[in-house]
């Protein structure tokens, strides 16, 4: 584990009033959290494509995609290549929310699953980490009340820190988290990483 990891990990076990999701105690096979999301049993959660580096450059402003971290030409193939495996596993259309950061709004509408409406909640608060239970809130919301069987999928692009905050699970770029609502939080059904 490197020494980034390590630290935000103690950094997240003091977070006071977050709600890490439980994990499901038998891991669940590709095909069946493909099946639980085609169905709408449960929700993808996903870290935007490869964007290199960490955080966002000290000049970051919100809408303006120069002066943040982006998605790199791998990045852009990646986000296209996981939109592709989602038609592969019969997922045409999808209800697909983002963060507002470029790299996310960008892998959303590179997934060519449906419009990308962008979120507040699933923004990143890698920054200023006192916004995460807000944040983490608001996104449990909205999984409980888009989480709809017989709807399209619903697909959430965000951030790593997002997603660990919510799910205690440290996501590659890409990789998609499978969740389902809980009374307590969120439960991890399983993870599907890149081919």
């Amino acid at each position: 584990m490197n020494i980034f990891r390590l630290t935000f990990l103690v950094l997240l076990m003091g977070l006071g009033g977050s709600s890490v999701a439980q994990s499901s105690s038998t891991p669940s096979s590709p095909s069946q959290l493909w099946e639980w999301l085609r169905g709408g049993d449960a929700v993808a959660l996903m870290r935007h494509a490869l964007a290199p580096g960490i955080g966002d450059p000290a000049n970051f402003t919100l809408g303006d995609c120069a002066t943040q971290r982006n998605l790199s030409d791998k990045g852009r193939q990646q986000a296209r290549a996981i939109g592709e495996r989602f038609r592969r596993n019969r997922i045409q259309q999808a209800r697909v929310y983002s963060s507002r950061w470029c790299r996310c709004l960008d892998t959303a509408r590179l997934l060519g699953l449906g419009e990308a409406q962008p979120f507040d909640g699933l923004n990143s608060f890698f920054r200023d980490r006192s916004a995460e239970p807000k944040h983490s809130a608001a996104t449990r919301r909205l999984i409980n009340e888009q989480r709809v069987r017989g709807k399209p999928p619903l697909v959430l692009v965000t951030h790593q820190v997002n997603i660990t905050a919510l799910t205690g699970v440290f996501p590659s770029s890409g990789e998609i988290i499978v969740v389902r609502p809980t009374e307590s939080g969120l439960s991890v059904l399983g993870r599907i990483e890149n081919d």
